[in-house]
């Protein structure tokens, strides 16, 4: 009884609509589209550190190897930014605010691997792929 009791609890609870909290939503007209903003994470414990507003990759798994920080003041949006000559990422931390698209091509190609990530607090300890390239987007 007690497992079929926690199962349909379980259930009901995973039904139930996530709630933003409390002036996160925007006011909207009736009918029209609700958008909540979340607010931006700092890093979990265990996890690497990243300041808010960069975006940071590391050139080996689990945030180590060399690393670099890239920060909206010096990247032009939604446009390609190859990494540097001879460097490659495998790891990454998204706190741009901003999402953020890496790619397995240098030149952000579509045809590699790629993958967009959410730009209030993203850490991915292992890429799927090598990062060559990065696009960051308007919200």
């Amino acid at each position: 009884m007690r497992t079929t009791v926690l199962a349909a609890t379980l259930a009901a609870t995973a039904l139930i609509p996530a709630t933003a909290p409390a002036g996160t939503a925007s006011e909207a007209r009736p009918g029209a589209a609700r958008q909540v903003r979340t607010a931006p994470q700092s890093a979990p414990a265990g996890l690497a550190p990243c300041g808010a507003g960069q975006l940071c990759l590391w050139a080996k798994p689990d945030f180590t190897g060399a690393r670099q920080t890239h920060e909206l003041a010096t990247v032009d949006i939604e446009s390609c930014t190859p990494l540097p000559s001879g460097t490659t990422a495998q790891a990454l931390v998204n706190r741009t605010g901003r999402p953020v698209t890496t790619y397995q091509s240098a030149t952000c190609a579509e045809t590699g691997e790629f993958e967009t990530y959410p730009g209030g607090g993203t850490w991915v300890p292992r890429s799927p792929y090598t990062v060559r390239a990065f696009k960051i987007w308007e919200n």
